[in-house]
């Protein structure tokens, strides 16, 4: 952008140096797009032409423009950033409920600022969950998530069974219910806790149900239905994990604040809304990128002052952007993916081309593989192998 090419596009081969699951390969392919002069919506409106333009016709039409959802709407709804809206299920809140109450765990979760109680209702759960499976979500959410879980249960006749049915008076049981939207044979599950920690112990408890239903006959996520969704206002900084009152980038350090939250950025960088954005498909992320900061002293003072990073090594980047950097923006997409989510392909190793092995290996080319001096001549490369490496690799 700074050297004056206005927009560009490129397919790259990328490479990422961690473990393979279904979703995800060591080595992969983007569409790469970055444009000078433009907003979040115009990178929007480009991608969902190019989606629909490319979209296979056997797999019926798409309509624009995608929906949108705040991150906040995310994981206070799902409980995750990226939400499959293909089913409901969704997160609810009953803190207001239990504000008085004298169930200890509950008063403990809301002795604190952060404090709730949140729940999701699974329809006809009664009929379709096991005892054992009640016990294996609470052992998930144990061992995963160190979150303890309350279920309620209506049956037929009506009677609300619980561990505290008998605490609660008929009334706090009703109230539950109509918050709830609870009918008979379902199955409530109850968690309190710190709200970021009970959100995302619910949110894989919503997805561990699906999974569950679906086993037991009920269809929840129709792979012939393509819900794309739009997740914009991520939050531009996150505390540290180690150090919470430390700042991280949450997408990158190169990102642009939201333009009403930019003033914020001096006093509250906590509180600063980013313009990052991710593209989502039936819960899987295809797509992210953000409009980038083009200010050289704002992009200084983040670097600096927020993510306490030295600059020594970004003194090339500042000065381009000191040199008239126009507002540019851009995203990649997740080729591999995309094709393996519209294809209904169990994973991505299926739609790639000699596809990487779990341990990173190209069984085609049996690569990587140690090379002799001898072929390495050729091309002005010396290598100074470590004695064990070289032996492991002669031996297998």
């Amino acid at each position: 952008m700074v050297g004056g090419l206005d927009r560009y596009f490129q397919v790259a081969r990328c490479y990422r140096d961690e473990g393979s699951k279904p979703d995800r390969q060591p080595e992969f392919t983007q569409i790469d797009i970055e444009m000078s002069f433009v907003d979040q919506m115009g990178i929007q409106k480009l991608i969902e032409g190019l989606i629909e333009y490319s979209w296979p016709k056997e797999k019926g039409p798409i309509s624009t423009p995608f929906p949108l959802m705040t991150y906040q709407e995310a994981i206070d709804n799902y409980g995750v950033d990226k939400p499959d809206t293909r089913f409901g299920m969704k997160i609810i809140d009953v803190t207001e409920m239990f504000k008085n109450t004298e169930i200890s765990f509950l008063h403990d979760a809301l002795s604190h600022t952060s404090g709730v109680v949140r729940a999701i209702s699974i329809t006809e759960g009664a009929k379709l969950l096991k005892k054992k499976d009640l016990e294996n979500l609470m052992k998930l959410a144990k061992a995963q998530m160190n979150q303890d879980l309350t279920f309620f249960v209506l049956p037929t006749d009506g009677a609300l069974k619980s561990p505290l049915a008998k605490i609660l008076t008929n009334l706090e049981q009703l109230q539950l219910c109509q918050a709830t939207n609870l009918h008979k044979d379902d199955v409530l599950i109850l968690a309190g806790g710190d709200k970021a920690k009970v959100s995302a112990a619910l949110g894989k408890l919503r997805l561990e149900c699906a999974n569950i239903l679906e086993y037991r006959g009920i269809a929840l996520r129709d792979r012939n239905t393509f819900n794309f969704l739009w997740v914009v206002d991520f939050p531009l900084f996150l505390p540290k994990e180690e150090r919470s009152e430390e700042y991280e980038s949450a997408h990158h350090p190169f990102t642009a604040p939201h333009p009403d939250d930019a003033h914020l950025i001096y006093t509250e960088p906590g509180k600063v809304r980013s313009q990052h954005y991710d593209l989502v498909l039936n819960g899987n992320e295809i797509g992210g990128g953000s409009i980038r900061i083009h200010n050289m002293e704002f992009q200084q003072y983040v670097l600096e002052s927020i993510l306490k990073e030295d600059t020594g090594l970004l003194q090339h980047l500042l000065k381009a952007l000191d040199s008239g950097a126009p507002p540019h923006g851009g995203i990649a997409l997740g080729l591999d993916r995309l094709i393996a989510l519209t294809v209904g392909a169990s994973s991505i190793r299926d739609v790639i081309a000699f596809p990487k092995s779990f341990r990173g290996h190209d069984l085609m080319c049996n690569a990587p593989d140690f090379m002799s001096a001898e072929e390495l001549s050729p091309y002005h490369i010396q290598v100074n192998w470590p004695n064990k490496i070289h032996e492991d690799s002669t031996n297998s």
